[in-house]
């Protein structure tokens, strides 16, 4: 007979065999070490948690109630190891702006990054690869021509989630949700935070104050 624990995964609460736990824990631990002396390692790791839960609450959906080795093993396939984005990056030593798109297709979210009010053009653009622009402007003639353009985007804006997490905004490119797309996705977001932060303090209007 198996030994069962209980663990608190990303605010989840999940039953788990003691083997598979091991297993998680040995990853867990793997990753946090790759990245540990990265600025944005306690985010990335953060992010890679929460995606793990999520597969494990998808996993017990379909029917089990206890994660055991085989769920660990599916989710170290899923979301792959340290040493293999390593290799692949010294044989590839280009390939970082490599897309890899997600099988199952693109999710529709709200893009909070990309949003004039709610966000949905952002999302659309990024579901059907369209210019938000273009889609603001449509919405904006449909509404100027008498049709019902407001009352579409305020339907959109209530039913369509927004992309809060970074596998979301993963899922809405129609990326593929692993480790090593979430910590580029992390670092691209951090050093834009960082670029706009030295754009503003070069601003003649920061030197004013």
């Amino acid at each position: 007979m198996k030994k069962t624990l209980t663990i608190n995964l990303s605010g989840s609460v999940f039953h788990i065999d003691d083997d598979a736990y091991e297993k998680l824990y040995a990853y867990l631990t793997q990753i946090t070490q790759h990245f540990g002396n990265d600025a944005e390692a306690k985010e990335i790791v953060e992010d890679i948690e929460t995606r793990i839960a999520e597969i494990f609450t998808e996993k017990i959906k379909n029917g089990g109630e206890v994660i055991n080795l085989g769920h660990v093993n599916e989710v170290i396939v899923i979301m792959g190891t340290p040493e293999a984005i390593s290799n692949e990056d010294e044989e590839k030593p280009h390939a970082s702006g490599k897309k890899f798109y997600h099988t199952g297709g693109r999710r529709l979210y709200r893009d909070p990054e990309d949003k004039v009010l709610g966000g949905v053009c952002g999302g659309l653009g990024a579901y059907f690869s369209i210019d938000p622009v273009i889609l603001r402007i449509l919405f904006v003639l449909i509404f100027f021509l008498g049709g019902s353009g407001v009352l579409v985007y305020l339907v959109l804006w209530i039913v369509v989630p927004k992309a809060s997490s970074t596998a979301q905004r993963l899922e809405m490119k129609g990326e593929e949700v692993n480790i090593d797309n979430i910590s580029k996705s992390i670092k691209e977001e951090m050093q834009d935070v960082k670029e706009n932060f030295r754009n503003y303090r070069s601003h003649p209007a920061y030197a004013m104050g």
